[in-house]
């Protein structure tokens, strides 16, 4: 951490009116726009657009320029054949690993999970607009503060085309054009042969799904498409549009229906109310949701490449998530438009991608985004109760790993898309939402009562074992040793035993906090006949007793318990500093071959909690420059082959875009042990950064602002009230405080009432 040696007085101030606010409004959108000039020439490098619900990637095809149209609910939901719970369940799984039978798994689970090309997520359709008479392309840029994508052309003709940020309609406005544009709606290949192009991760083509080819209609100025899919779900995609002189606006829209779904508007009716209301309407109404978004956090870093990486992956968060809409999936909004199934089937996968897709939401100050993939778990708990019940035969809760739009058991390598700890990794999203709203309803609701069901899950899957304490039958860690019989371990894992101890003290925690004291001394007694972590004195966390982290892999599953859970912590003393230290040693020792993105991502977080910027910022910087395209979508493998991994492939997900993010914000602002620190793992050569209205646990909104590598300014706002613990961002010197307080050591504590402001400045 940063200490400043100048003298200083530390003036706090309460204050009930508004004052400027340190990095308000200071965002440079110039230097983090996208800006080409030409148009992409493949659907993963086109510029993105998108509200939660919809989306548009903007690229060329051919000599077409395309809309590749999504919609977050277009799934295939047809139900996994081969998942018979009344034929297989975890104790026959177990068996047949016992006995060294596990081939019958594989064929059970996996091999049918490989060959279905459902259930899974599935593309809209797309439209194309004929330009060829327009001439060369002169820019194409995507404006990240307004949310707007514009092509120009050297002949004056401009595009402007918009997702709008809150309803479910796109526009299009053509200005400057010398004559008509022709405009196609292009539906997907369901029922047409693919190429034999081969796709990353892709299982096989659209046609698989085996559906009727769905109606277009063409209108005079309009196209609709009806498609049916498996059973009763049906989309439709509408557009509409209105030529005057060397003008042309258009509007679309994407519906779906399924039954047992709520009835929401068809496309056509949409684009009719967007239109009623008028293109302009629209555009404000959009302007004014982004620049409100983008009004509730910022930062400022010297690192440009790092800066706009930050900007891009905090705009496709605000593209991608909503309240409302469903959460966060593999390639959430911008399905792949290639005429194939999406990479890994555009699920939820819950063992690593739901979950880092959110952390940003916490420190970045997005709860309200955030709440979509709360409602979703909240919305399903009664289908994981019941896969449950079916599968492992015990009461509690616990979630599918791998899972659909409604919550059901995919299948595929069952270590980790059956796993047994899952609905505890998603139970650390309603904790933290809790701990950074301290919204007391929704702990009394939803926190606690989504722990306690695990809890309870845990307590009658575990075992006793021969020493007396707790255990799995059987354990796995995310994905080591991928799908064979050795990814089974007979000893718990540092990752299902982390996600298992974390559980038990939260829920006793949550427990004691309700005043539910019973609940919290049964919690804490089961706490205790757990174990501790498994630790090798040189090489820190092992995946599990006798099993070393001793070659590369790319999911930090043995870390949980100091990334993102911290039961292991700096704070709790030098123990914990050397299991850390060693740890991350052991990890660069053992190199980055198999990594994906998103464990730069990752690392980046993992250094950035050990207080380790330089390191961090290195592993950030490798991830935004070669990791991701052009237009900031992470794929997976080492684009610059740099030897950074021997993946190359290029399957777009976006967990490793968000966990960025995340990164950049632990650099600047660490809140989780109830202590919170101010730019705590910034590099050295970072002597002017600023934030504005991260979100701190305990509900508090915090400003800072760094020059010359001196620390000018804190301001700290509290929704809640409560005490302000803080790690002296000036310490080491005399200060003033005109408001009652305590100091322990370097700590300065401060009650808080809600809606009051604590300013904090050198002079």
């Amino acid at each position: 951490m940063k200490s400043i040696t100048l003298p200083l007085i530390l003036f706090v101030s309460i204050l009930f009116s508004c004052s400027k606010q340190v990095g308000k409004n200071q965002i440079p959108f110039e230097s983090q726009s996208l800006v080409f000039n030409e148009l992409a020439q493949t659907w993963d490098e086109a510029m993105p657009l998108g509200n939660g619900i919809l989306g548009n990637l903007v690229w060329q095809k051919d000599v077409k320029l395309r809309f590749s149209l999504d919609r977050a609910d277009l799934w295939d939901l047809r139900p996994m054949e081969n998942i018979d719970f009344n034929k297989w369940k975890f104790k026959d799984v177990y068996e047949h690993w016992k006995a060294d039978n596990y081939g019958e798994v594989q064929k059970a689970f996996d091999t049918p999970y490989g060959k279905s090309p459902a259930p899974s997520k599935i593309p809209a359709g797309a439209l194309e607009f004929d330009v060829a008479a327009l001439g060369k392309v002169k820019t194409v840029s995507l404006d990240v503060e307004t949310a707007i994508c514009t092509v120009e052309w050297e002949n004056g003709a401009k595009l402007t085309t918009f997702v709008h940020a809150e309803k479910p309609v796109g526009w299009y406005k053509f200005e400057n054009i010398p004559e008509a544009i022709k405009i196609e709606l292009i539906s997907p290949g369901y029922n047409r042969k693919g190429s034999n192009e081969r796709a990353d991760q892709s299982i096989g083509d659209l046609n698989q799904l085996g559906y009727p080819q769905g109606e277009i209609i063409k209108g005079k100025n309009s196209f609709t498409y009806n498609q049916k899919g498996w059973g009763s779900f049906a989309y439709q995609i509408y557009t509409e549009w209105k030529n005057s002189g060397n003008e042309l606006i258009g509007c679309w829209s994407v519906s779906s229906e399924n039954e047992g779904w709520e009835l929401s508007p068809k496309a056509s009716k949409n684009v009719v109310a967007a239109e009623n209301s008028g293109y302009q309407k629209s555009m404000d109404e959009h302007l004014a949701w982004w620049k409100n978004y983008w009004a509730k956090s910022s930062v400022s870093i010297p690192d440009s490449v790092l800066e706009k990486q930050y900007y891009l992956e905090m705009y496709k968060f605000g593209s991608a998530a909503r309240a409302d809409a469903p959460p966060i999936s593999l390639q959430a909004v911008w399905t792949a438009d290639n005429g194939k199934l999406p990479p890994w089937k555009g699920d939820f996968h819950n063992d690593l991608n739901t979950q880092l897709s959110y952390w940003p939401a916490y420190t970045g100050n997005n709860l309200d985004l955030e709440e979509g993939f709360l409602n979703w778990l909240w919305k399903n708990r009664p289908a994981f109760k019941k896969y449950t019940k079916d599968y492992f035969g015990v009461e509690g809760m616990n979630v599918p790993g791998v899972a659909t739009l409604e919550g059901e058991p995919m299948g595929g390598w069952i270590q980790y898309s059956m796993g047994q700890t899952v609905a505890a990794w998603l139970g650390h999203h309603f904790y933290l939402h809790w701990k950074y709203s301290m919204d007391r309803d929704f702990l009394e609701k939803r926190a606690y009562p989504w722990l306690k069901d695990v809890a309870v899950f845990l307590d009658q899957v575990a075992v006793k074992g021969e020493d007396g304490k707790r255990k799995l039958i059987m354990s796995s860690s995310p994905e080591i040793f991928n799908n064979s019989r050795k990814a089974w371990f007979a000893e718990t894992t540092n990752f299902d035993l982390a996600l298992i101890r974390w559980t038990y003290e939260k829920a006793a925690e949550l427990a004691t906090e309700l005043g539910l004291t019973e609940d919290a001394a049964h919690w804490k007694q089961v706490l205790s006949e757990w174990p501790g972590f498994n630790i090798d004195a040189e090489t820190g966390l092992t995946f599990a007793p006798g099993v070393p982290y001793v070659e590369s892999h790319r999911h930090f599953s043995h870390l949980m318990a100091f990334h993102p859970l911290g039961l292991i912590d700096f704070s709790k003393g030098e123990a914990d500093k050397q299991i850390i230290k060693n740890t991350l040693r052991n990890l660069e020792k053992v190199g980055p071959d198999y990594w994906c993105g998103y464990s730069y991502s990752w690392e980046g977080n993992l250094y950035a909690r050990a207080f380790e910027g330089e390191k961090a910022a290195e592993a950030l910087r490798i991830f935004a420059e070669c990791f991701c395209l052009k237009n900031s979508f992470h794929v997976n493998g080492d684009q610059c082959k740099a030897g950074h991994s021997k993946f190359t492939y290029r399957p777009f997900t976006l967990e490793g875009n968000f966990a960025f993010a995340s990164a950049i914000q632990e650099m600047l602002i660490q809140s989780h042990t109830g202590v919170i620190k101010i730019f705590p793992a910034i590099p050295d050569s970072w002597k002017d950064v600023r934030f504005h209205n991260l979100r701190a646990q305990g509900a508090f909104l915090i400003s800072a602002k760094m020059e010359n590598g001196e620390m000018e300014k804190v301001e700290i706002y509290s929704e809640k009230g409560g005490m302000l613990v803080l790690s002296n961002p000036i310490s080491g010197r005399k200060f003033k405080v005109d408001k009652k307080y305590l100091l322990e050591g370097d700590i300065i504590k401060i009650k808080m009432k809600a809606g009051e402001k604590v300013i904090l400045k050198a002079v």
